[in-house]
């Protein structure tokens, strides 16, 4: 279930299921980033890699300990080789998201801009199969950027960090999001992103 919740951040409509992709390859670091990544004092391990297109690849790390299928954080890379601009890129994920608040009222997001990156903040949820209370909630932030890859192919790279609670600590999660809401921006907007090198 938490797999299916969170969905593809290039491909819209497109539901990754990750436990799909994780018994069909190995963990290979496709984008030179093989790590430990270091983010906000913490080291994070490349954990899940998928390679499902021939211009689409994402990694994704976690801290010691952690399992995909119940994360507190999540570091991830995408790189969408594209002609497609920020612009495009981010407009398709804001529609995305758009079409998630029609049903979802914990749903919300902030864009933000600088030269030559753009950075998406959002919160997505779900609710425990009766509806009655919420099981998960999931704060994102994500931050595009123009790169250039092999054979000098322009490609959008995606540096995003993603935040959950689960059950009786989404309201905690909700009260420290609300006093420390800048925090999280202010260390993926300043975070020093590997040179990126797409496996031949």
């Amino acid at each position: 279930m938490a797999h299916k919740f969170r969905f593809a951040s290039f491909l819209i409509g497109i539901f990754l299921t990750m436990a799909t992709f994780a018994q069909k390859s190995t963990v290979k670091d496709y984008l030179g980033v093989a790590g430990p990544i270091s983010f906000d004092k913490g080291s994070y391990n490349l954990a899940w890699t998928s390679h499902p297109m021939d211009n689409y690849y994402k990694q994704e790390y976690l801290s010691k300990g952690e399992q995909l299928e119940k994360f507190k954080r999540l570091i991830l890379f995408e790189v969408l080789v594209t002609d497609k601009t920020l612009q495009d890129i981010v407009a398709a994920k804001i529609a995305e998201l758009n079409n998630i608040k029609a049903t979802n009222p914990l749903a919300q997001y902030q864009v933000f801009k600088k030269t030559n990156e753009i950075m998406l903040d959002f919160l997505v949820s779900e609710n425990t199969p009766d509806g009655k209370s919420v099981s998960i909630i999931e704060r994102n932030v994500y931050r595009y950027k123009i790169v250039t890859v092999a054979k000098g192919r322009k490609a959008v790279l995606l540096f995003g960090v993603s935040d959950r609670a689960y059950g009786n600590d989404v309201d905690n999660f909700l009260v420290k999001l609300k006093a420390k809401a800048n925090d999280l921006r202010n260390a993926v907007g300043t975070y020093n992103i590997p040179a990126i090198s797409i496996a031949q």
